[in-house]
């Protein structure tokens, strides 16, 4: 079971990007954020009505802050989706603990473990190997994209850290997150276009954006509480395989071998990356 909860997690966030991408057609980036997050905090409430739970908090600052740095990487996230191959936007945002590291380490001036810079420039230069050879000329920027979610991503997990630390459970964080999320993607909507009304698909997309966000979601926290957190980091890292899976299937996306040479790197660099951390710091997270 400690393989099989981040496996499904996996899968349900690799589902959410597909979701995402199919929907791109149909829905703006500002529609797709807010219809992502209404759905879970649909799902959410729900929750907190049939378990009783209370909304009451004493760091409403703190979600706040995480809240609305994970919206701005959320939407970097789905317009990255859209503009590029889905496996390369994934693998792009799974820069996050790189740029987590990097933060800890130049910002916070945390002494880093032994080898974690040059675990830091192989996952760097793994992430030229990807774009380089796999990506057009009108793509740039939707992997420029990509890699500022990735960089707002490691924001987001340092708030997330905090909360942590600050005893909020993560159903709560999640809540207001995505609470704050609909808002702006509802301004965000009609600050532009507007709604466009969905075919039917459009609306199993909606549903699906979110359901297979929360499956993700509710899997890898199940993956972190009841197995061994570092295997649950560690194998997260397959949402790239079965994005892989997925665009050649959906979109025909087919990698050069320096682009999966680049992903490799990537996802290894993410690896050790967390295992000298842990070794760092052996408190585990909750």
């Amino acid at each position: 079971m400690q393989l099989l909860w981040p496996l499904l997690s996996s899968l349900g966030f690799a589902c959410m990007g597909v979701c995402i991408k199919l929907g791109a057609n149909q829905f703006s980036v500002a529609e797709t954020v807010f219809y992502r997050s209404f759905v879970v905090l649909l799902l959410l409430e729900i929750y907190r009505r049939v378990s009783r739970q209370s909304l009451a908090t004493p760091h409403l600052n703190a979600h706040l802050a995480r809240s609305l740095v994970g919206t701005a990487g959320m939407g970097s996230y789905f317009t990255a989706i859209a503009l590029i191959p889905l496996a390369t936007a994934v693998t792009l945002v799974y820069t996050s603990p790189l740029f987590m590291a990097a933060i800890l380490f130049f910002w916070y001036r945390e002494s880093p473990p032994k080898g974690a810079v040059l675990v830091l420039l192989a996952g760097f230069a793994g992430v030229i190997l990807l774009l380089q050879p796999s990506l057009q000329r009108d793509q740039w920027l939707g992997a420029a994209i990509g890699l500022t979610a990735g960089f707002i991503s490691a924001l987001a997990m340092l708030n997330v850290r905090r909360l942590g630390a600050l005893g909020e459970p993560e159903w709560r964080t999640v809540y207001v997150f995505s609470a704050v999320a609909s808002v702006i993607g509802l301004i965000w909507a009609f600050a532009g276009n507007g709604f466009h009304r969905p075919d039917p698909l459009g609306v199993l997309l909606a549903l699906g954006m979110g359901i297979f966000g929360m499956v993700g979601q509710i899997f890898m926290t199940i993956a972190y509480k009841r197995g061994n957190a570092l295997l649950a980091a560690n194998l997260s890292y397959t949402t790239v395989v079965f994005a892989s899976l997925f665009g050649g299937l959906f979109w025909d996306e087919v990698h050069p071998p320096l682009a999966w040479a680049g992903m490799f790197l990537i996802i290894a660099a993410g690896m050790i990356m967390g295992i000298l951390s842990r070794r760092a710091d052996p408190v585990p997270a909750d």
